[in-house]
């Protein structure tokens, strides 16, 4: 806060007050430039292709009134990199045309107003194939699972269409915290333990589905940035106790907290990353609790079971399906399990609850 300093009366000029004002103003106003709270979004109807067409959807953003926005399409390399900008591309929505064959398109959302201007990117489509034949994705990889050093994630291949058979390989890829750049880190398969060297950066897959006609690659989301939580900090890693600590005295599994991102959903082609804290009864976080996670009735992907990390946590990526309602004044409901690897599916310590997200029209 900005405090006026005191003054005997007759002692300070109107160019003194002047410049205080000005000067107060304008610190105020360099916090009110646009920010963006929801990343932009690409919405289309499955599968990707020539004159598929592609809408925009602005995202959400923070500043002071009123704001206007400007929209660039890009064509970017199968990872979503090394992106150009699309001569005219300037609209809402885009075309895709020959030209983008064997490219991902993403799209730069720019807010402007009188304090400045922001600018945001969307995350990329699925590879346009080259071949109408080839495989062609009709549902994403994801990724599930905590982003915290010695934590295991699982991906999905997402689903595939085209000349069969279709082979597949998982590749695993470690990005930057901004996502300007993502290589392969040598792993392959449908799991992946974070390692020390994963530490603040964010990781992705990369599927490779292949068949007599070409190949094409999918992408899923990225995770959180990874933590360690072995180097302090954390947020309550401290408090922790293991799930094999649960029990004995008659503790059970509260499902504390769930957190999904965006809420409310406004689009079927951008995942929702779900955040699920875990507690036992006498109100300590848990570490190692297996959380079992899906829509009722099944409207999204189903997320492998994974165990909370050093927080009492463990964020899914999951991906909304054709059926999944789009319409305002509607939720969709999820049921969530905690339980202990081992325990009889209707006994032991395990705790439920149904949750819920909105949905909005864009």
């Amino acid at each position: 806060m900005h405090r006026i300093p005191r003054f005997a009366p007759g002692l300070i000029g109107l160019a003194t007050l002047v410049a205080l004002f000005a000067a107060t103003s304008a610190t105020g106003r360099s916090e009110t430039a646009p920010t963006n709270s929801l990343e932009p979004s690409i919405t289309y109807v499955n599968p990707i292709k020539i004159n598929t067409i592609l809408t925009g959807n602005r995202g959400s953003w923070s500043g002071t009134a009123p704001l206007s926005y400007a929209y660039q399409w890009l064509r970017c390399d199968s990872d979503g990199l090394n992106c150009k900008k699309i001569t005219n591309a300037t609209g809402t929505t885009y075309t895709v045309v020959s030209a983008d064959e064997s490219r991902t398109i993403r799209l730069d959302v720019t807010a402007s107003n009188s304090d400045g201007k922001a600018t945001a990117r969307a995350n990329a489509t699925s590879e346009i194939p080259g071949n109408p034949q080839a495989p062609v994705e009709t549902g994403p990889p994801t990724v599930s699972g905590s982003a915290v050093v010695g934590e295991q994630l699982s991906a999905t291949r997402g689903t595939w269409q085209g000349t069969q058979p279709i082979s597949y390989t998982i590749h695993w890829q470690a990005c930057n915290a901004e996502i300007t750049s993502c290589a392969g880190n040598g792993a392959t398969g449908t799991t992946y333990t974070v390692a020390k060297s994963d530490v603040g950066k964010r990781l992705r897959v990369k599927v490779v589905a292949k068949n007599s006609a070409g190949q094409t690659y999918g992408l899923s989301d990225t995770t959180a940035v990874v933590k360690d939580t072995s180097s302090g900090g954390g947020g309550g890693s401290g408090n922790a106790v293991p799930v094999s600590d649960v029990g004995p005295a008659g503790e059970r599994l509260i499902v504390d907290k769930v957190v999904f991102n965006p809420n409310p959903v406004t689009s079927r082609s951008v995942p929702i990353r779900v955040t699920i804290t875990v507690k036992d009864t006498k109100g300590r976080l848990v570490k190692g609790a297996l959380v079992f996670f899906r829509s009722t009735p099944i409207v999204t992907s189903t997320p492998t079971d994974a165990p909370t990390d050093g927080n009492g946590t463990v964020t899914y990526s999951i991906q909304p399906q054709s059926s999944f309602p789009i319409k305002n004044g509607y939720s969709v409901q999820f049921f969530v399990k905690a339980y202990k690897s081992g325990d009889p599916t209707l006994a032991g310590i395990s705790g439920t609850r149904l949750v819920q997200v909105a949905t909005h029209t864009p």
